[in-house]
């Protein structure tokens, strides 16, 4: 029977340890900055989607169907290839930062959404009888009660954009996975710098989970440590 050796270049990842942490800067970079894009705009359109004018709740729903039923990665050719030749994105980096937060929005929208519902109907008519307008009711009696549902989710939605961020590479962003296939391809030693790129996507997620975990039990226990 034929004998197979597989032999792990553990040098190999030492000695690009400070690329893969160029690329994971980036990553996280490109993550953030899309995270405080998606969140606000998620929120508006989370309300519009509860919002009682039918305009305003249909654009927001069609917004959030739109983008729901389109591929992260598609999103990504559209915006940089084609809206950027009509817009100027700033380059690779921002065209990420942009596609990324207008995708996640959308995901961010049906959070919102959600835990607005799971408000009872009855302390809106309770701030409105008071003497509130919508808006006041929506930011002072509502969305406080909703954000005790919404914030694990919506810290769960951070890691989900992480993952999704390693698609910025098919637009030549220079993020952990186009780190990655850069090094496979100039040392032909993929085994070793795949399995590098799964560990350090594993560990980044895994530490961020473990973190939305205390979350869920610390609002769990009614928001006191």
């Amino acid at each position: 029977m034929p004998h197979f050796e597989i032999v792990i270049d553990t040098e190999l990842i030492r000695q690009t340890w400070k690329l893969f942490a160029a690329g994971l800067w980036v990553t996280l970079q490109v993550s953030f900055f899309a995270l405080l894009i998606a969140v606000p705009l998620g929120v508006l359109l989370g309300l519009g989607r509860v919002s009682r004018n039918r305009v305003v709740r249909g654009v927001c729903m069609a917004y959030v169907e739109f983008v729901r039923g389109i591929p992260l990665i598609v999103l990504l050719l559209w915006i940089y290839f084609g809206v950027g030749n009509l817009l100027p994105l700033g380059g690779e980096k921002p065209a990420a930062i942009y596609t990324l937060g207008l995708f996640s929005a959308a995901f961010v929208a049906e959070i919102v959404r959600s835990g607005v519902q799971a408000v009872p109907r009855g302390q809106t008519e309770a701030a409105r009888s008071s003497g509130m307008t919508y808006l006041q009711a929506m930011r002072y009696v509502v969305l406080p009660q909703a954000l005790r549902t919404t914030l694990p989710p919506l810290a769960g939605q951070f890691i989900i954009l992480i993952k999704d961020s390693s698609l910025v590479s098919i637009i030549s962003v220079n993020d952990l996975t186009l780190v990655a296939k850069n090094l496979v391809a100039s040392t032909a030693k993929s085994m070793e710098i795949y399995t590098a790129l799964a560990v350090l996507y594993f560990v980044l997620t895994f530490v961020l989970a473990r973190l939305v975990r205390l979350l869920e039990k610390r609002y769990a226990q009614g928001g006191h440590a």
